[in-house]
């Protein structure tokens, strides 16, 4: 008999068997299509599930699952406090997490033009851990590793940059493949082309994962709880999934339709979240099931090099969420607020998200203030097209275009092999779909396409 106590959010997926055949779950497949992560418990085949966060499990010593039992549910009470004295909570509670993960060990932190990584790089600037920085950047994209270098030279952190190249991701995906398992699809985590180079960085990492849905509103009405799943789907289901899930669903002959189905799960489990409020209700929806089955996923590449570490994963963290009044969990005040407090020079460096101005003057992002700004930047990418420099934004771009790409990527969707799993013509009408008509709407289908050719090629037994 063994006991396995699961975090509110885990960083890593632990497996165990139930008494259930060993026959693909063809409806798990459809939803994970749909939504890029597998939903609650679910894996590729029916007797095999993931251990649900925040519960404590028994399993027999062949691995098989006994029982498990909640030991933390999501909640939402707001504690009456001003603004300053849920700051001050904040603050001491993000420094001690920092502390006790990092133990004064060195440190290795992605930094980004955004608002969780500068977060940490506040926190860790005040303790006496050696850091080691590093940014990248698509090639042909935005230069986002000059604001994190910034932000490195402000903490006094030693950094490195790096640039995503194009077709990386045929090199390396075998690996990745071995990494994830496939639960998750492989253009997301661009830290896999330079996976190398972080193995031989020292330390462990201090990732920034979830702060950005921690310390942010949805910016929903209340709602009723018949109009929650027409919404949440708005959130999750990723663009161009929900018509490979349906396709897929008519293939496999399955019962009913897949929206039916999706629209069955989604309210059973919003439904088991005893919480009113509903930007706090879906808060606690995509920790429980989007953190654990997606983000934490692909946490797993940067533990092949290193030790990994996740602040805003912390239980208490999550405990400390659940009472924070949701006005001053919108729009990253406590992070910004933070950052402005403990280290201006930080926050005066450049938000991408609003650039080009910091955190001091962010709420300048509007007409007419930022005009010279979006005249400048329009011309600029004009320019780059008259050159027939591309600007890229997404990963996919640089793993899915071009001859080359386009010969790597053809060799796994139109393996024969696959086809076993996914018809030929079915494969061929989305290919065609983002190559001709419509690649933004199409390139998650592809990605999607492609993860489950690995999966049937290396896990389909």
């Amino acid at each position: 008999m063994k006991t396995i106590k699961t975090p509110i959010i885990p960083i890593q997926q632990e497996f165990a068997t139930i008494d259930a055949p060993h026959n693909l779950d063809y409806e798990a497949i459809c939803v994970f299509v749909a939504l890029g992560f597998f939903l609650d418990d679910d894996t590729y085949w029916q007797d095999i599930k993931v251990l649900k966060p925040a519960h404590t499990h028994t399993l027999n010593d062949s691995g098989a699952l006994i029982k498990s039992e909640p030991w933390f549910s999501w909640y939402h009470v707001p504690k009456v406090l001003s603004f300053d004295d849920v700051l001050e909570q904040f603050t001491d509670l993000f420094e001690s997490i920092i502390a006790s993960q990092i133990k004064k060990e060195p440190v290795i932190l992605p930094l980004s033009g955004g608002i969780d990584s500068r977060t940490q790089a506040v926190a860790l600037s005040k303790l006496e851990a050696k850091v080691q920085a590093y940014s990248y950047e698509f090639e042909g994209g935005y230069a986002e590793t000059k604001i994190a270098e910034k932000i490195a030279n402000a903490c006094n952190f030693d950094f490195k940059s790096f640039i995503i190249k194009k077709g990386y991701l045929w090199d390396v995906l075998n690996d990745l493949s071995s990494i994830n398992r496939c639960y998750s699809d492989f253009t997301h985590p661009r830290q896999m082309a330079i996976l190398n180079d972080l193995k031989h960085m020292t330390g462990a990492f201090s990732l920034g994962h979830w702060g950005d849905v921690f310390f942010d509103s949805m910016h929903l009405p209340q709602l009723k709880p018949e109009a929650e799943v027409e919404v949440l789907k708005t959130k999750i289901l990723k663009k161009g999934g929900l018509n490979l899930a349906n396709d897929l669903w008519k293939h496999w002959d399955l019962k009913g339709t897949f929206e039916d189905y999706l629209n069955a799960r989604l309210s059973h489990l919003l439904a088991s979240i005893s919480i009113e409020d509903t930007n706090a209700k879906f808060r606690a929806f995509k920790s429980m099931y989007w953190a654990p089955r997606w983000t934490t996923t692909n946490l797993s590449v940067f533990e092949a090099a290193h030790p990994i570490t996740v602040p805003y994963y912390d239980d208490s963290m999550c405990d400390f969420v659940c009472t924070v009044p949701e006005q001053f969990l919108a729009n990253r005040q406590l992070q910004i607020a933070y950052i402005k407090a403990q280290h201006q020079a930080v926050a005066k460096i450049t938000w991408q998200n609003h650039r080009p101005f910091n955190l001091n003057t962010y709420t300048f992002n509007k007409m007419p203030f930022n005009v010279p700004y979006r005249i400048w930047n329009k011309m600029a990418r004009e320019v780059r097209l008259l050159l027939k420099e591309p600007y890229i934004q997404r990963n996919w771009e640089l793993q899915f275009l071009g001859i080359e790409n386009d010969k790597q990527l053809r060799s796994y969707l139109f393996d024969e092999n696959f086809h076993s799993l996914v018809p030929k013509d079915l494969i061929t009408e989305f290919y065609s779909k983002f190559k001709t008509k419509a690649p933004l709407e199409n390139a998650h289908p592809i990605s999607m396409l492609l993860t489950l050719a690995l999966w049937h090629k290396h896990y389909n037994n």
